[in-house]
């Protein structure tokens, strides 16, 4: 049989593995981040009406540029962020913030150029990076998981990075950015500073989002997603805010009607139920604090989190433990540093089932 390597690939896609959690059919599954709760019964009627309304006419293209969804997230950030005056020119929408990534760095990024990050963080950024021939460079994380402005700002001077990524509240590390690193990158970056905000909605009371930054910066960029607090994994929707020249630069590299309108429907209808779905944070909040403490009891290192999961160690072999807690049907992520794992926050029944699973193993 013909394998890949017998493909005429790229030569720098050689060798590379797809990216991937694992997807095992277990009785509590916590690697991915996913808000545990699902639609209410009201919810999924409510979605397969205007998924039916949809359906009526998809003779038809969608709306290219979702223009009434835009509207819709601009509402919904200026209610999150008050002040932040966004319109629909602001935001732009695409399948899961992934492919927002993707068109930043089409559109930013390409052979020659170069984006910069601070792992450990979210894998796809370096990934996605790569798969669009721009170079990467790790300007690193400190040892508790923050960002030194000052190391920050040296490692810009040093590199001159095209695109640099931030991301608040991390990945995998939980950890939430203070405005004074952010303005301190967009200081110092001659290109486009990226912060990426999949899991805002966590961040503790009075952690301030990258939007007020926004005014006055073409520059800046922030990334959201429906994915975490919105408890929309499935439909894939990720979207983003920035000046509207921003914007005007990835309609050069997006897809023709990249967004269906099937998911432009559902996303819309979600928004709207935005009360409801959202009335899960704290809940996911609290339960987060209570691992963290618990860890911390257990003897564990946990690193203060603003994020639905929360990252502990350490273990010589994490994958023991890892494997420890499948063979009792709990599934984590095994990512991050060496000796660390990571945990999403479930339903309390599903923590409880996490808790027991690990101590039997310890």
């Amino acid at each position: 049989m013909t394998s890949l390597a017998d493909l005429p690939i790229r030569d720098d896609l050689r060798g590379r593995e797809p990216y991937g959690a694992p997807q095992l059919d277990v009785p509590v599954a916590l690697n991915t981040n996913e808000n545990p709760y699902p639609p209410s019964e009201r919810l999924v009627k409510a979605i397969g009406e205007a998924a039916a309304a949809a359906a009526a006419g998809l003779n038809r293209y969608p709306d290219r540029d979702a223009t009434a969804l835009r509207e819709d997230l601009a509402a919904f950030l200026n209610a999150d962020t008050p002040g932040a005056g966004l319109t629909a020119r602001h935001v732009w929408a695409a399948n899961g913030s992934n492919e927002i990534i993707q068109q930043i760095l089409q559109a930013f990024g390409g052979p020659g150029r170069t984006a910069l990050g601070f792992e450990p963080s979210y894998s796809m950024h370096p990934i996605i990076t790569r798969v669009t021939a721009t170079a990467w460079v790790n300007a690193h994380r400190d040892e508790d998981f923050g960002i030194d402005p000052d190391a920050a700002v040296a490692a810009i001077e040093r590199h001159r990075p095209d695109v640099v990524f931030l991301t608040s509240p991390n990945n995998p590390t939980g950890t939430a950015l203070p405005p004074k690193v952010i303005e301190a990158v967009l200081d110092a970056a001659p290109g486009m500073v990226v912060v990426d905000e999949a899991y805002a909605e966590f961040r503790r009371e009075g952690s301030p989002s990258a939007l007020t930054l926004l005014p006055g910066r073409p520059r800046l960029i922030v990334t959201r997603t429906m994915s975490k607090a919105f408890a929309m994994a499935g439909t894939r929707l990720g979207y983003l805010a920035a000046d509207p020249a921003v914007v005007d630069a990835l309609l050069l590299v997006r897809l023709p009607y990249h967004l269906s309108a099937v998911t432009q429907a559902v996303a819309r209808t979600a928004l709207a139920h935005g009360d409801e779905l959202l009335a899960t944070v704290e809940l996911l909040r609290r339960e987060r604090d209570d691992l963290v403490a618990w860890l911390r009891r257990e003897g564990l290192t946990a690193a203060d989190s603003d994020a639905n999961f929360v990252l502990f160690g350490t273990f010589p072999d994490r994958r023991r433990i890892w494997q420890g807690l499948l063979d009792r049907g709990v599934l984590i992520r095994e990512v991050g540093p060496p000796e660390w794992l990571r945990v999403s926050v479930g339903t309390p029944e599903e923590m409880a089932a996490f808790r027991t699973a690990f101590k039997e193993i310890l």
